[in-house]
């Protein structure tokens, strides 16, 4: 088979720091051969110029809130009056429009290094809760986004069948229920995966989810052996309406009905217990911060390193895509925790570059992804040292610079199963990506 060969100026291996004239040859898809302190390029190689790492894994998305981005902040509120304009959106998408609007917003994260996502999706019916034609339209509509912008995907197919605690659903959330935890997991089983597309399952919440169904989710991804997101205690009015419906806090409520564990991942995790923390940690289930949107939605911040050293490991996801950066997501971890602790120091470079590459995959259904090594999947992002932000970046320190001064706008390369999809900064599938998000934002504005 036909083999292609990258040249890395330094590359990050995985380990505290970068190695040099770094050659990676690839066959089908997949790292074949990794050597290191090779002077020059061998004849024929593609030079990426930079610090290469593996690709980034986007773990937590919401792709058609990319339509929000400024619009919200107009207003001041809370959380709660964020959601009315996010529901606002949410009725007025349709496959098309959605397909339209996901497509350049993968795209926009590839131009960024993301080379996979996970998308929370919970907007499956037409108005009104009316099933299309074909049960999945609005799941394969994203399916089919993710792969035109050239990105892998982990659909994540959510279960939200309230408004609330003992609450229906009502106007636009009409959009995303089944009616029962059973009718959701027959229209989910639908959904098929690929070469670059995964499906997993996701409790929206336990306002979301009845608690006597949330054991009907997590049974489904525990059979398949699929990731389960569930988003955990983002905001104190939840966990106090947790408290007064079911006497516990919806981590406990989840751990009674089987949602945690290795292949589980709690999204936000903001306000916890020290016996929520016990059951993360202890049950190795990950938790994705996305402190981006905890700090624009005024959420707070979550115990990220409490929750890391009870044994949770963590990835780092976009989320309301008002920002999307994975540099300023793994940053943000340890940037709140200083302002929130007053100490610096409370997480290594490396160790949230992992979250942002090998962990971030690992809770996406990837386990083999994020890595530079031999048999994984080529999926490389190369980030300038000639940029405003990088330039003089001592070579003993590229990671760190990296992580504390690199933004999306310093990636120039991305490559996914060893192809090019971002060359020198554009994307090579979709040629205008800023026209293409207006026009699909336009459409919904």
């Amino acid at each position: 088979m036909p083999v292609s060969v990258f040249y890395a100026d330094h590359a990050w291996l995985g380990g505290d720091g970068t190695a040099r004239g770094v050659v990676i040859e690839v066959a089908d898809g997949r790292v074949t051969s990794v050597r290191q302190e090779v002077p020059a390029p061998p004849p024929g190689a593609v030079h990426l110029r930079g610090i290469t790492v593996p690709g980034l894994a986007n773990a937590h998305s919401h792709a058609f809130h990319r339509a929000l981005r400024g619009r919200t902040q107009r207003e001041r509120g809370t959380f709660w009056t964020w959601r009315r304009q996010m529901y606002d959106v949410a009725a007025r998408l349709t496959p098309d429009t959605y397909h339209a609007l996901a497509r350049a917003a993968y795209a926009e994260m590839a131009l960024a290094g993301v080379t996979c996502v996970g998308e929370f999706h919970y907007v499956h019916h037409d108005a009104g809760g009316r099933r299309y034609a074909s049960p999945n339209a609005m799941g394969e509509a994203l399916l089919a986004a993710a792969a035109e912008a050239g990105i892998r995907i982990t659909l994540l197919d959510t279960c939200y069948l309230r408004g609330g605690f003992g609450m229906p659903l009502e106007g636009p959330q009409l959009r995303f229920g089944d009616g029962d935890a059973a009718a959701w997991a027959d229209r989910a089983a639908g959904l098929k995966g690929g070469e670059h597309t995964r499906v997993g399952a996701a409790v929206h919440s336990v306002r979301a989810v009845p608690f006597e169904e949330i054991g009907t989710v997590s049974g489904w991804a525990r059979e398949r052996g699929v990731p389960l997101h569930f988003h955990l205690s983002e905001q104190v009015a939840e966990n106090e309406a947790c408290l007064s419906a079911y006497g516990r806090t919806p981590a406990e409520l989840l751990a009674e009905h089987g949602a945690l564990g290795p292949l589980s991942s709690a999204v936000h995790a903001t306000h916890l217990t020290p016996h929520d923390i016990a059951l993360l940690g202890g049950s190795r289930t990950g938790v994705c911060m996305c402190p981006t949107t905890e700090r624009d939605l005024a959420d707070g911040i979550g115990p990220a390193r409490t929750l890391a050293d009870a044994g949770s490991p963590l990835s780092l996801g976009s989320d309301s895509n008002a920002v999307v950066d994975l540099f300023e997501e793994a940053r943000g971890v340890e940037l709140d925790e200083r302002l929130a602790s007053r100490h610096r120091g409370h997480w290594l470079a490396a160790d949230l570059l992992r979250a942002a590459t090998s962990d971030g995959h690992a809770s996406l259904g990837w386990p083999e992804a994020g890595r530079i090594e031999v048999g994984a999947p080529a999926d490389l992002v190369t980030v300038t040292l000639d940029s405003v932000r990088m330039a003089g970046a001592p070579a003993d320190c590229l990671v760190e610079s990296l992580v504390f001064a690199a933004t999306g706008a310093d990636v120039r390369e991305v490559i996914v199963a060893g192809h090019h999809i971002v060359t020198e900064g554009r994307h090579r599938l979709i040629d205008d990506v800023p026209a293409a998000l207006a026009t699909a934002i336009g459409e919904l504005t």
